[in-house]
């Protein structure tokens, strides 16, 4: 059934100068939940060499399909969207105040810059704080929803209308793409950017090593997983895939002030992730187990105790039941500016998924009742 160069992955280099590139330029675009077009554009241009079509959707989901014509389709998937805020009310001194759109942390606001999105294009703003010399000692307040704001520069609400800010603007932080120490990576965004750049990288690394695959392979970035596994809950009507294997990030809970009897144990630099939980299901959790075993990739595992709280939910539940299962990355300081992932596990999430895809037989069901 397969037609393959299957070099060892773990004796080539995974991501490339080129690959890099485009990961950077990738992160630093603003793709916030709702808004999500144009970092989809610059992941279907980087995909477009390596597949043969392009399904998109009403809200911005973008596929990419290798095998259009094969009835037995799998599904690989990240999300592409990131959290945000947006303007709630405009203060009659021109000051904004927001909420949030997606996880956005209330407390690591003060004193960020940010990027507000208007029709006219970019207006820059803060997000002030009082000075620590007029907080009073002992009962200072903390950061709050209703007590951040951001600071555009105007004198008044007029001013601020006249460049361009109302009600309903988006608000992102324009923090940008950092190599800490070699071999860590750090972002804005990597929830879950880094998933469609590690299902971008399996679908080159298919076309390179020239690997026929008997099924259709649809590689979905969805949108709107940070609102609710939105983009994932329409775009699988449309496929109606057989297998999905998600990836999004986990917590590296090495961290100071996490609980590992409550978060359990998984770091950065120790391999993917591997779940159980309801929404997995165990003949497909167990395949990419054996992979990793057969290939030595290294893994972590983690569980959940009712949802995983990721796309692999709106996958599994869909269409009668769809055999899913998520691989998840390491990552530190989720939903802050500085996220931070290891390159090392990047790379054995694309390997571990990879190897997975070439184990799956044309109409396998993954069924319980098969033996």
């Amino acid at each position: 059934m397969f037609v393959a160069q299957n070099t060892p992955m773990s004796s080539k280099k995974i991501i490339t100068d080129k690959s890099l590139k485009f990961f950077e330029k990738y992160l630093n675009n603003a793709s916030p939940t709702g808004y999500e077009w144009e970092g989809q554009k610059i992941w279907m241009d980087y995909l477009k060499p390596y597949v043969d079509e392009f399904i998109t959707d009403t809200y911005g989901t973008a596929v990419a399909v290798i095998n259009p014509e094969a009835k037995y389709r799998v599904v690989i998937e990240g999300h592409s969207d990131e959290i945000s805020w947006y303007v709630n009310y405009i203060s009659d001194n021109g000051l904004l105040y927001v909420i949030r759109n997606g996880g956005s942390d209330h407390q690591i606001a003060p004193s960020k810059w940010v990027n507000i999105h208007t029709k006219n294009g970019i207006v820059k703003g803060v997000f002030g704080w009082p000075a620590i010399h007029t907080r009073r000692n002992g009962k200072e307040e903390p950061p709050k929803l209703d007590n951040i704001c951001i600071d555009i520069g105007a004198k008044d609400k007029e001013e601020v209308e006249k460049m361009g800010v109302h009600v309903g603007c988006v608000i992102t932080y324009p923090d940008e793409f950092h190599v800490l120490n070699k071999d860590k990576f750090v972002c804005r965004a990597l929830d879950n950017r880094a998933g469609g750049f590690m299902i971008a990288e399996v679908a080159r690394l298919l076309h390179e090593n020239k690997v026929k695959l008997p099924y259709g392979l649809y590689i979905t970035n969805s949108v709107q997983e940070e609102i609710g596994l939105r983009g994932a809950e329409m775009i699988t009507q449309t496929i109606k895939p057989n297998v999905a294997i998600v990836t999004d990030v986990t917590h590296d809970t090495s961290t100071p002030m996490i609980d590992k009897k409550v978060q359990g144990d998984t770091q950065i630099g120790k391999g993917p992730v591997i779940s159980y939980a309801p929404a997995v299901q165990q003949k497909l959790r167990e395949r990419i187990l054996e992979t990793a075993e057969a290939k030595k990739i290294p893994f972590q595992r983690s569980a959940s105790s009712r949802a995983t709280g990721t796309d692999t939910d709106a996958f599994a539940y869909s269409n009668g039941g769809v055999a899913s299962a998520l691989i998840s990355l390491p990552l530190r300081y989720m939903h802050t500016t500085v996220e931070t992932v290891h390159k090392e596990d990047v790379e054995n999430v694309i390997r571990l998924i990879y190897e997975t895809l070439l184990t799956i037989k044309d109409g396998e069901t993954f069924s319980y009742f098969e033996d």
